[in-house]
Protein backbone atom coordinates (compact mmCIF):
# COMPACT_ATOMS: atom_id res chain seq x y z
CA UNK A 1 0.00 0.00 0.00
CA UNK A 2 1.45 3.38 -1.05
CA UNK A 3 2.23 5.83 1.71
CA UNK A 4 1.85 9.53 0.90
CA UNK A 5 3.22 12.66 2.57
CA UNK A 6 -0.33 13.41 3.71
CA UNK A 7 -0.45 10.04 5.50
CA UNK A 8 2.78 10.91 7.31
CA UNK A 9 1.45 14.27 8.52
CA UNK A 10 -1.76 12.60 9.62
CA UNK A 11 0.20 10.06 11.65
CA UNK A 12 2.29 12.81 13.23
CA UNK A 13 -0.89 14.41 14.59
CA UNK A 14 -1.50 11.34 16.77
CA UNK A 15 -0.87 12.42 20.38
CA UNK A 16 1.28 9.38 21.09
CA UNK A 17 3.88 10.78 18.68
CA UNK A 18 4.19 13.84 20.92
CA UNK A 19 4.60 11.60 23.95
CA UNK A 20 7.27 9.59 22.12
CA UNK A 21 9.11 12.82 21.29
CA UNK A 22 9.21 13.79 24.98
CA UNK A 23 10.12 10.27 26.11
CA UNK A 24 12.96 10.34 23.57
CA UNK A 25 14.12 13.55 25.24
CA UNK A 26 14.03 11.76 28.60
CA UNK A 27 16.26 9.05 27.12
CA UNK A 28 18.73 11.52 25.59
CA UNK A 29 19.06 14.06 28.41
CA UNK A 30 21.37 12.01 30.70
CA UNK A 31 23.85 11.17 27.92
CA UNK A 32 25.66 14.52 27.78
CA UNK A 33 25.32 15.02 31.55
CA UNK A 34 27.54 11.98 32.13
CA UNK A 35 29.87 12.52 29.18
CA UNK A 36 30.47 15.71 27.15
CA UNK A 37 28.94 18.25 29.55
CA UNK A 38 30.53 16.52 32.51
CA UNK A 39 33.89 16.63 30.70
CA UNK A 40 33.54 20.41 30.28
CA UNK A 41 32.70 20.80 33.97
CA UNK A 42 35.69 18.67 35.00
CA UNK A 43 38.02 20.56 32.63
CA UNK A 44 36.87 23.85 34.19
CA UNK A 45 37.73 22.29 37.56
CA UNK A 46 41.28 21.51 36.33
CA UNK A 47 40.79 17.73 36.34
CA UNK A 48 43.48 15.98 34.28
CA UNK A 49 42.75 14.28 30.92
CA UNK A 50 43.42 10.80 32.30
CA UNK A 51 40.70 11.16 34.93
CA UNK A 52 38.29 12.75 32.44
CA UNK A 53 38.79 9.77 30.12
CA UNK A 54 38.24 7.32 32.98
CA UNK A 55 34.74 8.68 33.57
CA UNK A 56 33.73 7.12 30.23
CA UNK A 57 34.24 3.77 32.01
CA UNK A 58 31.25 4.64 34.21
CA UNK A 59 28.95 4.07 31.22
CA UNK A 60 29.41 0.34 31.86
CA UNK A 61 25.69 -0.11 32.76
CA UNK A 62 24.77 0.56 29.12
CA UNK A 63 26.91 -2.45 28.16
CA UNK A 64 25.45 -4.68 30.86
CA UNK A 65 21.77 -3.70 30.79
CA UNK A 66 20.78 -7.01 29.19
CA UNK A 67 21.66 -8.68 32.51
CA UNK A 68 18.76 -7.13 34.42
CA UNK A 69 16.36 -6.45 31.53
CA UNK A 70 14.55 -9.79 32.14
CA UNK A 71 13.74 -8.66 35.69
CA UNK A 72 12.04 -5.51 34.39
CA UNK A 73 10.18 -7.65 31.87
CA UNK A 74 9.17 -10.28 34.42
CA UNK A 75 7.90 -8.03 37.25
CA UNK A 76 5.39 -5.17 37.18
CA UNK A 77 5.23 -2.08 39.45
CA UNK A 78 2.01 -1.74 41.50
CA UNK A 79 0.86 1.37 39.57
CA UNK A 80 0.36 2.48 35.97
CA UNK A 81 1.30 -0.55 33.88
CA UNK A 82 4.34 -2.77 33.40
CA UNK A 83 6.07 -0.39 30.97
CA UNK A 84 5.07 3.09 32.15
CA UNK A 85 5.42 2.08 35.80
CA UNK A 86 9.08 1.15 35.36
CA UNK A 87 9.73 4.27 33.24
CA UNK A 88 8.23 6.46 36.00
CA UNK A 89 10.38 4.79 38.69
CA UNK A 90 13.62 5.00 36.74
CA UNK A 91 12.96 8.64 35.87
CA UNK A 92 12.46 9.49 39.55
CA UNK A 93 15.71 7.80 40.52
CA UNK A 94 17.47 9.45 37.57
CA UNK A 95 16.29 12.90 38.71
CA UNK A 96 17.69 12.25 42.20
CA UNK A 97 21.05 11.11 40.81
CA UNK A 98 21.39 14.20 38.57
CA UNK A 99 20.34 16.44 41.48
CA UNK A 100 23.06 14.81 43.60
CA UNK A 101 25.64 15.44 40.86
CA UNK A 102 24.65 19.10 40.98
CA UNK A 103 25.49 19.21 44.68
CA UNK A 104 28.97 17.80 44.05
CA UNK A 105 32.22 19.62 43.29
CA UNK A 106 34.69 17.82 40.99
CA UNK A 107 37.63 19.64 42.55
CA UNK A 108 36.90 18.50 46.13
CA UNK A 109 34.29 15.72 45.85
CA UNK A 110 35.47 13.71 42.85
CA UNK A 111 34.71 10.33 44.47
CA UNK A 112 31.16 11.40 45.30
CA UNK A 113 30.67 12.67 41.75
CA UNK A 114 32.03 9.37 40.40
CA UNK A 115 29.51 7.31 42.38
CA UNK A 116 26.59 9.55 41.41
CA UNK A 117 27.63 9.46 37.73
CA UNK A 118 27.63 5.65 37.86
CA UNK A 119 24.17 5.65 39.45
CA UNK A 120 22.92 8.12 36.84
CA UNK A 121 24.13 5.82 34.07
CA UNK A 122 22.54 2.78 35.73
CA UNK A 123 19.13 4.46 36.02
CA UNK A 124 19.41 5.87 32.46
CA UNK A 125 20.24 2.41 31.07
CA UNK A 126 17.32 0.91 33.00
CA UNK A 127 15.00 3.60 31.61
CA UNK A 128 16.16 2.76 28.08
CA UNK A 129 15.35 -0.94 28.58
CA UNK A 130 11.72 -0.14 29.27
CA UNK A 131 11.40 2.70 26.75
CA UNK A 132 12.56 0.38 23.97
CA UNK A 133 9.85 -2.13 24.93
CA UNK A 134 7.18 0.57 25.40
CA UNK A 135 7.95 2.18 22.04
CA UNK A 136 7.59 -1.12 20.22
CA UNK A 137 4.35 -2.06 21.96
CA UNK A 138 2.54 1.29 21.82
CA UNK A 139 3.01 1.65 18.07
CA UNK A 140 1.10 -0.23 15.41
CA UNK A 141 3.18 -2.18 12.90
CA UNK A 142 2.78 0.48 10.20
CA UNK A 143 3.74 3.25 12.66
CA UNK A 144 7.05 1.76 13.81
CA UNK A 145 9.32 3.57 11.35
CA UNK A 146 7.79 6.99 11.97
CA UNK A 147 7.53 6.46 15.72
CA UNK A 148 11.17 5.43 16.08
CA UNK A 149 12.19 8.49 14.02
CA UNK A 150 10.21 10.80 16.30
CA UNK A 151 11.72 9.17 19.40
CA UNK A 152 15.29 9.49 18.05
CA UNK A 153 14.71 13.14 17.17
CA UNK A 154 13.62 13.75 20.77
CA UNK A 155 16.79 12.00 21.92
CA UNK A 156 18.96 14.23 19.71
CA UNK A 157 17.15 17.42 20.82
CA UNK A 158 17.80 16.63 24.49
CA UNK A 159 21.31 15.24 24.10
CA UNK A 160 22.67 17.83 21.68
CA UNK A 161 20.71 21.00 22.43
CA UNK A 162 19.46 20.82 26.04
CA UNK A 163 21.98 18.91 28.16
CA UNK A 164 24.68 19.69 25.58
CA UNK A 165 24.55 23.17 23.97
CA UNK A 166 22.21 24.85 26.49
CA UNK A 167 24.21 23.55 29.44
CA UNK A 168 27.47 24.90 27.99
CA UNK A 169 25.89 28.30 27.27
CA UNK A 170 24.42 28.52 30.77
CA UNK A 171 27.81 27.67 32.29
CA UNK A 172 28.99 31.18 31.34
CA UNK A 173 26.29 32.69 33.57
CA UNK A 174 25.50 30.25 36.39
CA UNK A 175 27.37 27.50 38.21
CA UNK A 176 27.66 23.98 36.86
CA UNK A 177 25.89 22.67 39.95
CA UNK A 178 22.87 24.89 39.24
CA UNK A 179 22.77 23.59 35.67
CA UNK A 180 22.58 19.98 36.86
CA UNK A 181 19.84 20.83 39.36
CA UNK A 182 17.91 22.48 36.49
CA UNK A 183 18.35 19.35 34.37
CA UNK A 184 17.04 17.21 37.25
CA UNK A 185 13.90 19.36 37.30
CA UNK A 186 13.39 18.67 33.57
CA UNK A 187 13.39 14.93 34.32
CA UNK A 188 10.61 15.70 36.82
CA UNK A 189 8.59 17.17 33.93
CA UNK A 190 9.26 14.04 31.88
CA UNK A 191 7.73 12.02 34.74
CA UNK A 192 4.46 13.93 34.24
CA UNK A 193 4.55 12.97 30.56
CA UNK A 194 5.06 9.32 31.49
CA UNK A 195 2.07 9.40 33.85
CA UNK A 196 -0.28 10.61 31.09
CA UNK A 197 1.32 8.70 28.19
CA UNK A 198 -1.02 6.21 26.47
CA UNK A 199 -1.06 2.59 27.49
CA UNK A 200 -0.08 -0.02 24.95
CA UNK A 201 -2.86 -1.32 22.73
CA UNK A 202 -2.53 -4.88 23.96
CA UNK A 203 0.26 -5.29 26.48
CA UNK A 204 2.17 -8.50 26.04
CA UNK A 205 1.76 -10.94 28.89
CA UNK A 206 4.65 -10.83 31.32
CA UNK A 207 6.93 -13.89 31.16
CA UNK A 208 5.97 -16.53 33.69
CA UNK A 209 9.58 -17.29 34.61
CA UNK A 210 13.09 -15.88 34.22
CA UNK A 211 13.91 -18.85 32.00
CA UNK A 212 11.20 -17.82 29.58
CA UNK A 213 12.30 -14.15 29.54
CA UNK A 214 16.08 -14.60 29.53
CA UNK A 215 17.52 -18.06 28.94
CA UNK A 216 15.49 -19.10 25.89
CA UNK A 217 16.30 -15.99 23.78
CA UNK A 218 20.01 -16.33 24.59
CA UNK A 219 20.00 -20.05 23.89
CA UNK A 220 18.49 -19.40 20.46
CA UNK A 221 21.02 -16.69 19.61
CA UNK A 222 24.16 -18.48 20.81
CA UNK A 223 23.06 -21.61 18.99
CA UNK A 224 23.90 -19.87 15.72
CA UNK A 225 27.31 -20.67 14.16
CA UNK A 226 28.11 -16.98 13.57
CA UNK A 227 27.00 -15.75 17.02
CA UNK A 228 30.43 -14.71 18.34
CA UNK A 229 31.55 -13.23 15.02
CA UNK A 230 28.50 -10.97 15.06
CA UNK A 231 29.15 -9.93 18.66
CA UNK A 232 32.79 -9.09 17.84
CA UNK A 233 31.67 -7.05 14.84
CA UNK A 234 29.16 -5.07 16.91
CA UNK A 235 31.80 -4.23 19.51
CA UNK A 236 34.53 -3.28 17.03
CA UNK A 237 32.69 -1.60 14.12
CA UNK A 238 32.37 1.85 15.75
CA UNK A 239 35.39 1.50 18.03
CA UNK A 240 37.54 4.22 16.46
CA UNK A 241 34.63 6.61 15.98
CA UNK A 242 33.62 6.24 19.65
CA UNK A 243 37.17 6.58 21.00
CA UNK A 244 37.69 9.80 19.04
CA UNK A 245 34.34 11.18 20.19
CA UNK A 246 35.30 10.79 23.84
CA UNK A 247 38.16 13.29 23.47
CA UNK A 248 36.62 15.66 20.92
CA UNK A 249 35.55 18.30 23.42
CA UNK A 250 38.91 18.60 25.25
CA UNK A 251 40.72 18.61 21.86
CA UNK A 252 38.60 21.43 20.44
CA UNK A 253 38.96 23.58 23.56
CA UNK A 254 42.73 22.99 23.70
CA UNK A 255 43.04 23.94 20.01
CA UNK A 256 41.91 27.44 20.97
CA UNK A 257 38.19 27.48 20.20
CA UNK A 258 36.02 29.30 22.72
CA UNK A 259 33.12 27.63 24.48
CA UNK A 260 30.70 29.73 22.42
CA UNK A 261 32.36 28.62 19.17
CA UNK A 262 32.22 25.01 20.35
CA UNK A 263 28.50 25.28 21.09
CA UNK A 264 27.67 26.99 17.78
CA UNK A 265 29.63 24.54 15.64
CA UNK A 266 29.46 21.23 17.50
CA UNK A 267 26.19 21.46 19.42
CA UNK A 268 24.06 23.47 16.97
CA UNK A 269 25.44 22.78 13.49
CA UNK A 270 26.52 19.19 14.23
CA UNK A 271 23.07 17.78 15.12
CA UNK A 272 21.61 19.06 11.84
CA UNK A 273 24.15 16.92 10.01
CA UNK A 274 23.33 14.05 12.38
CA UNK A 275 19.64 14.11 11.47
CA UNK A 276 20.49 14.23 7.76
CA UNK A 277 22.95 11.37 8.23
CA UNK A 278 20.27 9.18 9.77
CA UNK A 279 18.00 9.70 6.78
CA UNK A 280 20.79 9.11 4.28
CA UNK A 281 22.06 6.04 6.13
CA UNK A 282 18.63 4.44 6.11
CA UNK A 283 18.18 5.29 2.43
CA UNK A 284 21.48 3.77 1.33
CA UNK A 285 21.00 0.70 3.53
CA UNK A 286 17.87 0.01 1.50
CA UNK A 287 19.37 0.98 -1.85
CA UNK A 288 22.77 -0.75 -1.58
CA UNK A 289 22.00 -3.50 0.89
CA UNK A 290 23.11 -3.63 4.52
CA UNK A 291 26.50 -5.34 3.99
CA UNK A 292 27.67 -2.97 1.23
CA UNK A 293 26.48 -0.02 3.30
CA UNK A 294 28.51 -1.19 6.28
CA UNK A 295 31.66 -1.16 4.13
CA UNK A 296 31.04 2.34 2.77
CA UNK A 297 29.89 3.88 6.06
CA UNK A 298 32.80 2.29 7.95
CA UNK A 299 35.35 3.81 5.57
CA UNK A 300 33.68 7.25 5.77
CA UNK A 301 33.63 7.10 9.58
CA UNK A 302 37.37 6.38 9.67
CA UNK A 303 38.05 9.20 7.19
CA UNK A 304 36.09 11.71 9.27
CA UNK A 305 38.11 10.74 12.37
CA UNK A 306 41.39 11.24 10.50
CA UNK A 307 40.26 14.76 9.55
CA UNK A 308 40.53 15.80 13.20
CA UNK A 309 44.27 15.08 12.96
CA UNK A 310 44.37 17.42 9.96
CA UNK A 311 42.68 20.13 12.05
CA UNK A 312 45.48 19.80 14.60
CA UNK A 313 48.01 20.43 11.80
CA UNK A 314 46.21 23.45 10.36
CA UNK A 315 45.33 25.06 13.70
CA UNK A 316 42.24 27.00 14.66
CA UNK A 317 39.76 27.62 11.83
CA UNK A 318 36.01 27.92 12.34
CA UNK A 319 35.34 26.97 8.71
CA UNK A 320 37.56 23.88 8.95
CA UNK A 321 35.99 22.82 12.26
CA UNK A 322 32.47 23.27 10.88
CA UNK A 323 33.33 21.18 7.80
CA UNK A 324 34.96 18.40 9.85
CA UNK A 325 32.21 18.32 12.49
CA UNK A 326 29.50 18.30 9.82
CA UNK A 327 31.20 15.46 7.93
CA UNK A 328 31.87 13.50 11.15
CA UNK A 329 28.27 13.82 12.38
CA UNK A 330 26.90 12.94 8.95
CA UNK A 331 29.05 9.83 8.50
CA UNK A 332 28.72 8.67 12.12
CA UNK A 333 24.93 8.70 11.90
CA UNK A 334 24.97 7.05 8.47
CA UNK A 335 27.08 4.28 10.01
CA UNK A 336 24.73 4.02 12.98
CA UNK A 337 21.71 3.67 10.67
CA UNK A 338 23.30 0.80 8.73
CA UNK A 339 24.56 -0.67 12.01
CA UNK A 340 21.08 -0.59 13.62
CA UNK A 341 19.50 -2.01 10.47
CA UNK A 342 21.92 -4.94 10.60
CA UNK A 343 21.15 -5.62 14.29
CA UNK A 344 17.43 -5.56 13.59
CA UNK A 345 17.84 -7.94 10.67
CA UNK A 346 19.54 -10.62 12.78
CA UNK A 347 17.16 -10.45 15.76
CA UNK A 348 14.73 -13.37 15.97
CA UNK A 349 11.23 -11.89 15.79
CA UNK A 350 10.15 -14.14 18.70
CA UNK A 351 12.86 -12.74 20.97
CA UNK A 352 13.40 -9.21 19.63
CA UNK A 353 13.33 -7.43 23.01
CA UNK A 354 15.95 -9.53 24.80
CA UNK A 355 18.19 -10.13 21.80
CA UNK A 356 18.14 -6.46 20.82
CA UNK A 357 18.95 -5.55 24.43
CA UNK A 358 21.96 -7.85 24.22
CA UNK A 359 23.16 -6.38 20.92
CA UNK A 360 22.50 -2.75 21.89
CA UNK A 361 24.35 -3.35 25.16
CA UNK A 362 27.40 -4.43 23.20
CA UNK A 363 27.13 -1.25 21.09
CA UNK A 364 28.10 0.65 24.23
CA UNK A 365 31.23 -1.44 24.94
CA UNK A 366 33.68 0.78 22.97
CA UNK A 367 32.41 3.88 24.76
CA UNK A 368 32.92 2.23 28.14
CA UNK A 369 35.96 -0.01 28.10
CA UNK A 370 38.16 1.20 25.25
CA UNK A 371 37.21 4.90 25.42
CA UNK A 372 38.10 5.00 29.12
CA UNK A 373 41.80 4.84 28.10
CA UNK A 374 41.60 7.65 25.56
CA UNK A 375 42.79 10.31 28.00
CA UNK A 376 46.00 8.34 28.54
CA UNK A 377 46.44 7.78 24.78
CA UNK A 378 45.88 11.44 23.93
CA UNK A 379 48.34 12.55 26.61
CA UNK A 380 51.01 10.06 25.60
CA UNK A 381 50.69 10.18 21.80
CA UNK A 382 49.65 13.77 21.14
CA UNK A 383 46.47 14.78 19.35
CA UNK A 384 47.61 14.03 15.78
CA UNK A 385 48.76 10.48 16.49
CA UNK A 386 45.75 9.88 18.74
CA UNK A 387 43.21 10.63 16.01
CA UNK A 388 45.18 8.65 13.43
CA UNK A 389 45.19 5.65 15.79
CA UNK A 390 41.42 6.06 16.24
CA UNK A 391 40.95 6.11 12.46
CA UNK A 392 42.99 2.91 12.07
CA UNK A 393 40.92 1.29 14.85
CA UNK A 394 38.06 1.01 12.35
CA UNK A 395 39.98 -1.73 10.49
CA UNK A 396 39.21 -4.76 12.74
CA UNK A 397 35.45 -4.19 12.59
CA UNK A 398 35.48 -3.72 8.83
CA UNK A 399 37.65 -6.83 8.43
CA UNK A 400 34.86 -8.85 10.05
CA UNK A 401 32.21 -7.72 7.54
CA UNK A 402 32.97 -10.45 4.93
CA UNK A 403 32.61 -13.05 7.68
CA UNK A 404 29.04 -11.93 8.34
CA UNK A 405 28.06 -13.62 5.09
CA UNK A 406 28.59 -17.14 3.81
CA UNK A 407 30.87 -16.21 0.90
CA UNK A 408 34.24 -16.93 2.53
CA UNK A 409 35.87 -20.33 3.04
CA UNK A 410 35.23 -21.83 6.45
CA UNK A 411 38.97 -22.23 7.19
CA UNK A 412 39.68 -18.56 6.54
CA UNK A 413 36.66 -17.49 8.51
CA UNK A 414 37.63 -19.60 11.50
CA UNK A 415 41.23 -18.33 11.51
CA UNK A 416 40.31 -14.69 11.07
CA UNK A 417 37.42 -14.88 13.51
CA UNK A 418 39.53 -16.44 16.27
CA UNK A 419 42.41 -14.00 15.66
CA UNK A 420 40.31 -10.84 15.74
CA UNK A 421 38.10 -11.94 18.63
CA UNK A 422 41.18 -12.97 20.67
CA UNK A 423 42.89 -9.62 20.08
CA UNK A 424 39.68 -7.76 20.92
CA UNK A 425 39.11 -9.76 24.11
CA UNK A 426 42.70 -9.24 25.28
CA UNK A 427 42.60 -5.50 24.55
CA UNK A 428 39.20 -5.16 26.18
CA UNK A 429 40.31 -7.13 29.25
CA UNK A 430 43.37 -4.89 29.62
CA UNK A 431 41.30 -1.70 29.31
CA UNK A 432 38.64 -3.06 31.69
CA UNK A 433 41.11 -4.10 34.39
CA UNK A 434 43.32 -1.01 34.00
CA UNK A 435 40.39 1.43 34.08
CA UNK A 436 38.76 -0.39 36.99
CA UNK A 437 42.04 -0.33 38.93
CA UNK A 438 42.60 3.38 38.21
CA UNK A 439 39.13 4.16 39.52
CA UNK A 440 39.56 1.88 42.55
CA UNK A 441 42.82 3.65 43.43
CA UNK A 442 40.83 6.86 43.86
CA UNK A 443 39.19 5.27 46.90
CA UNK A 444 42.41 3.85 48.42
CA UNK A 445 44.01 6.26 50.96
CA UNK A 446 47.48 7.43 49.96
CA UNK A 447 49.76 7.20 53.02
CA UNK A 448 52.03 9.94 51.66
CA UNK A 449 49.22 12.48 51.81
Amino acid sequence: MAHSVKDTFRALKDRKMLYLLVLGMSSGLPFALTLGTLQAWMKDSSIDLKTIGLFAFLRLPFSLKFLWSPLMDRFSPPFLDRRRGWVFITQGLLALAIFGMGLSDPATQLKQLLILTLLCNFFAASQDIVLDAYRREVLKEEELGLGVGVFVNGYIIAFRYISGALALILSSYISWGSIYIFMASLVGLFMVTTWFAPMVHAEHQAPKSLKESFIEPLREYFGRPEAFTVLAFIVLYKLGDTMAGTMTLPFILETGFSREEYVAIVKVWGPLATILGGVMGGHYALKLGIVRSLWIMGFLQALSTAFFAALHWTGKSNIALAAIVGFENLTAQMGTAAYAAYMGSISNVRFTATQYALLSSLMAVPGVIFASRTGILATGLGWTNFFLICALSAAPGMFLIPMLTQHQTQGFKNFARVSIISIGVLAGAYALVASGWDILKMFIPNPTN
